[in-house]
């Protein structure tokens, strides 16, 4: 039985160093140590391990189980990024968010369309619209068509850009920026989508072959790792613009990228994440794989406060969900 115990402290020890690298990520970019960002993937199996194998130690008596539990304190914010049991929200009269990757509107045009008719939005972010015309909208004004990022809205559109990495030049826009004014104020709006993964379902679906199970991890890493590079440039061009803009920041969209890792800490830099102001539930927003992926977002600087936050789950027209946000505009 000691040996058993012995080996469960090995593993529960090596747990929390691996839970601690994914806090790394607020300080080391991929391109210097890609890894940290790499374990942020696996952050809830990660968690439910540990807690499991504290609840272990608290049953057993071991006075381990203390230091366990403390150290699991460090952990309070970032499980909130995934599941969170908020409070509900009191305040002045707010203007409604949807943010919502179409998947260019492959899984039904009309669909989407009906839908974000019905939701009457304020403001609708849309990632991976294909360039496609929404004429159920007409009644939204609408960013340049540009194939992959577009923003409607019912208010006046003052101007709109298309984001670029500093060091891709003109190639997949990693955001798009609108200053959008709405009851005589401005607000720059940012529509992120980093680059994609590009994963197939087969690429990640194991099976009974160990040998093929561990070429499919090895050809993910090599998928991984890159991608996690091409962010780092495209997240530091929206942080600039965040962090100079002249008018308060709504910032959402498909980060491709999950809570805890680099490109959430640097993104949310300075601004509040709607869903641990305002959510409740889980805040996985990608369905396509049988895995909690929360990879949709609202972000907003002050005075604007998340008032609710729901991932509609009523719908599967696309291979994310939508996010639906109402945000206070005065604070309060």
């Amino acid at each position: 039985m000691k040996i058993f115990r012995l080996i469960l402290l090995i593993v529960h020890l090596g747990i929390l160093f691996l839970l601690l690298g994914t806090l790394m990520n607020a300080y080391i970019p991929p391109k210097i140590f890609p890894w940290f960002n790499l374990l942020s993937l696996g952050f809830p199996v990660l968690i439910i391990s540990y807690c499991i194998l504290t609840i272990f130690w608290v049953a057993s008596w071991k006075k381990r189980a203390f230091v366990f539990m403390f150290a699991g304190l460090a952990f309070i914010n970032p499980v909130k990024r995934w599941v969170n049991f908020s409070e509900d929200k009191k305040g002045a009269p707010a203007i409604k968010v949807v943010s919502f990757n179409i998947k260019g509107g492959v899984m039904g045009q009309k669909d989407i369309e009906q839908y974000l008719k019905a939701q009457d939005a304020d403001v609708i972010l849309l990632q991976e619209d294909g360039g496609r015309e929404f004429p159920v909208l007409k009644d939204y004004k609408r960013t340049a068509p540009n194939g992959y990022l577009s923003i409607l809205t019912k208010h006046k559109i003052l101007n709109d850009k298309i984001i670029y990495a500093s060091d891709e030049g003109e190639g997949v826009p990693g955001g798009l920026q609108a200053d959008i004014e709405i009851r005589g104020k401005v607000y720059k709006f940012l529509n992120v989508y980093l680059y994609p993964f590009k994963f197939e379902k087969d690429m990640v679906r194991l099976n009974g072959n160990t040998d093929d199970n561990e070429q499919k991890l090895k050809d993910v890493v090599k998928r991984l790792i890159p991608t996690f590079k091409k962010h780092q440039g495209q997240v530091d061009a929206i942080h600039t613009i965040t962090v100079n803009s002249p008018y308060p920041v709504i910032l959402t969209g498909d980060f491709n990228s999950v809570p805890n890792s680099y490109e959430y800490y640097h993104l949310s830099e300075g601004l509040e994440d709607a869903f641990v102001t305002a959510g409740k539930g889980s805040a996985t927003s990608f369905h396509d794989y049988k895995f909690p992926i929360r990879i949709d977002y609202v972000f907003s600087s002050k005075p604007i406060r998340a008032v609710s936050y729901v991932v509609d789950r009523s719908v599967s027209i696309s291979d994310h969900y939508p996010v639906i946000s109402e945000l206070s505009l005065t604070g309060k």
